[in-house]
């Protein structure tokens, strides 16, 4: 497949593609350049270049290969299915693609063995259906798309914040106001690359609205709705202005909470558009186990 690209503004090649073009991954990008695969002017253009605006890019987009990835039958809790798009309420301590570490036991193996050919090939052969990702240690909903159009709907959804992903966190201390948003740009860690923080080099914009709904002695539960989805925007947000997420090891305490493994943070609604009748959707979930023994215990502790 042949796609065009004219550039508006100046910037690393492959981040402009990848955010013009969000169903293709910012990985999926840069291996369409080191293939030579993305042209201007009938040259190839280098990983490092900074085209002008108004260059026209040429994308030679490799048609997608047939998934080598092993279905397992693994337990999904589906939320929402039809013949588009699933919704899936993943839990904590699951990865959602196969990575170097995780060759199985992933949500993508899981929806293999569930979906089996039903699911879209736009984002190459590791991430199936997979329109956005959680962290392993978050829990909570997750879409994926069926087919190709569906995933496009969706990606485009992504781009322009008509698909709305809200979130419930506990985190450290008590917020002064009831309502906020942090607004400040996330790019890698300089000297830690498995990190991120607020930065202005080499940083994309991100945005997050919160909103208290309870305060407890030290503690605060709190509802956080994305108008970005940076990597690990809600944790380097909270985290910035000074309440990391109760049991974050990464990005606030690096004493692990006892009982509680990774951070207490759920994705609880996501909101979007059906990428076929174009009916508003609201698909929700309750609380998982882990987060409600959280609120139990900050309660029993409130009381003493």
């Amino acid at each position: 497949m042949t796609a065009t690209l004219t550039v508006t503004e100046s910037g690393r090649v492959d981040a402009l593609i990848a955010a013009a073009m969000p169903e293709l991954s910012r990985a999926f990008v840069q291996k369409l350049l080191e293939e030579g695969r993305v042209t201007c002017r009938g040259r190839a253009v280098k990983k490092s270049a900074r085209p002008a605006p108004g260059d026209q890019l040429t994308l030679d987009i490799p048609e997608p290969e047939t998934p080598e990835i092993a279905a397992e039958d693994i337990p999904l809790d589906i939320v929402y299915e039809d013949g588009d798009v699933i919704v899936v309420n993943k839990p904590k301590g699951m990865v959602v693609h196969p990575a170097p570490g995780h060759a199985g036991g992933t949500l993508v193996n899981a929806l293999m063995a569930h979906c089996g050919e039903e699911l879209s090939g736009i984002n190459g052969v590791l991430r199936p259906g997979i329109v956005h990702r959680i962290d392993k240690d978050t829990s909570g909903l997750i879409i994926a798309a069926k087919n190709d159009a569906a995933h496009r709907s969706l990606a485009e959804q992504l781009k322009d914040h008509t698909l709305s992903r809200t979130y419930e966190c506990v985190v450290m201390g008590n917020l002064r106001e009831d309502t906020g948003t942090v607004d400040a740009p996330i790019g890698r860690h300089p000297t830690d690359r498995k990190r991120m923080c607020v930065t202005e080099k080499n940083a994309r914009p991100a945005v997050t609205h919160w909103e208290v709904l309870e305060r407890f002695p030290g503690f605060t539960h709190v509802r956080c709705r994305l108008e970005t989805g940076r990597t690990h925007q809600i944790r380097v947000h909270m985290a910035s202005i000074g309440h990391p997420i109760l049991g974050d090891t990464v990005y606030g305490a690096r004493k692990p909470v006892p009982g509680l493994e990774g951070q207490c943070l759920h994705a609880r609604e996501l909101r979007f558009d059906h990428p076929a009748t174009g009916e508003r959707m609201t698909v929700t979930c309750e609380l998982p186990a882990y987060f409600q023994a959280v609120l139990k215990k900050l309660h029993e502790q409130a009381l003493r």
